[in-house]
C-alpha cells in the first residue's frame, strides 16, 4: 500500500496569499503547502480522501491515471470544492465513482454539488459521483476500511483506518470511542494545525500527546499552516515527522 500526502497545507495554503513571513517567503519546497488531501494506493486501486481545492494540481504533480473510489473526511470548503476536477478523469473512464463519507457530510455535499451526483441534463453534465454514506466498517478493493469519528470544534469529521495506517485529518479531539479502532497502526498521518491552540483543530502539542497514547510506529502531522517550518521538525520527538506534499509512503504487508 502507498500512501501519497497530496497536500499538507491547511484551508488558506502555504504560501498564504498576501503574507511574506518567513515561512511563506521560505525557498523550502516543503514549505509549500496545498489543501490536505491523501491517495491511498492499494492492489491497483486508488482511494482519494478529500476532494481538495488543489485537486487539479495535486493530481497532476502525482501524475494519477484515475481515481477508484472517494471518501469525503467532512463538508468544509478546502476538502470538498475541488470536486467539479474529478471531471478530467471522468472524460476518459465514463465510470460514475463511489463516493463515501458521513450522512451530515453526503447530505451537504450532495445539495452543494448536486449536478455532481444526479448531474444535469442542461450543460451535458453527467453524474460522476455515487454516495455511499459510512457508519461501520467496509472494505474497498480488498483493503479494509473503518470510519473514524473524530471531534471538529462544533461539528464532527471522519478519519478513516486503511489495514495499519489511519489518516486524522481536520480533529480537535479524538473521543475516547474513537481510540480503541486506533490500536496498532504503522502509520498515523494527523491534523497538527500549528504551535498554538486553536478551537477546531489539534496544535502539535495536542496532537503529539494523541501520538503518545496510541503510540503508533510512524507519525506525520499534517494540515500545517505558516506558523510552522518543515526544517523545525528535529524539535519533534524520534518517529514523529511533518508531512509534506508530494511525500509517499509505502507499507510493505510483510513488514
Amino acid at each position: 500500500m502507498n500512501i501519497t500526502i497530496l497536500g499538507s497545507g491547511t484551508s488558506t495554503g502555504i504560501p498564504m496569499v498576501g503574507c511574506h513571513c518567513a515561512v511563506c517567503s521560505s525557498d523550502d519546497p516543503k514549505d509549500k503547502r496545498t489543501r490536505a488531501s491523501i491517495l491511498v494506493e492499494h492492489n491497483g486501486f486508488n482511494l482519494l480522501v478529500d476532494t481538495s481545492t488543489d485537486l487539479r494540481h495535486q493530481a497532476l504533480r502525482a501524475r494519477i491515471p484515475r481515481i477508484d473510489a472517494v471518501l469525503l473526511t467532512h463538508h468544509h470548503a478546502d476538502h470538498v470544492n475541488g470536486i467539479d476536477d474529478l471531471r478530467g478523469f471522468h472524460f476518459h473512464h465514463k465510470e460514475v465513482i463511489p463516493c463515501y463519507g458521513s450522512p451530515e457530510t453526503l447530505e451537504v455535499v450532495t445539495d452543494r454539488f448536486a449536478y455532481i451526483f444526479r448531474g444535469r441534463e442542461v450543460g451535458g453534465y453527467a453524474p460522476l459521483l455515487e454516495s455511499h454514506e459510512v457508519t461501520e466498517p467496509f472494505e474497498l478493493f480488498g483493503l479494509p476500511v473503518a470510519p473514524i469519528p473524530l471531534l471538529h470544534g462544533a461539528i464532527t469529521s471522519t478519519g478513516y483506518r486503511f489495514g495499519d495506517m489511519a489518516y486524522l485529518s481536520d480533529c480537535s479531539g479524538v473521543p475516547p470511542e474513537a481510540v480503541p479502532l486506533l490500536g496498532g497502526l504503522r502509520l498515523l498521518v494527523i491534523d497538527a494545525l500549528r504551535y498554538s491552540p486553536h478551537p477546531y483543530h489539534l496544535n502539535i502539542e495536542g496532537a503529539l500527546r494523541v501520538v503518545e497514547e496510541l503510540q503508533p510506529a510512524r507519525t506525520l502531522l499534517t494540515h500545517l499552516t505558516h506558523e510552522v517550518a518543515h526544517r523545525d521538525e528535529d524539535r519533534l520527538p524520534a518517529g514523529v515527522t511533518f508531512a509534506y506534499d508530494g511525500q509517499v509512503v509505502t507499507l510493505v504487508d510483510s513488514d
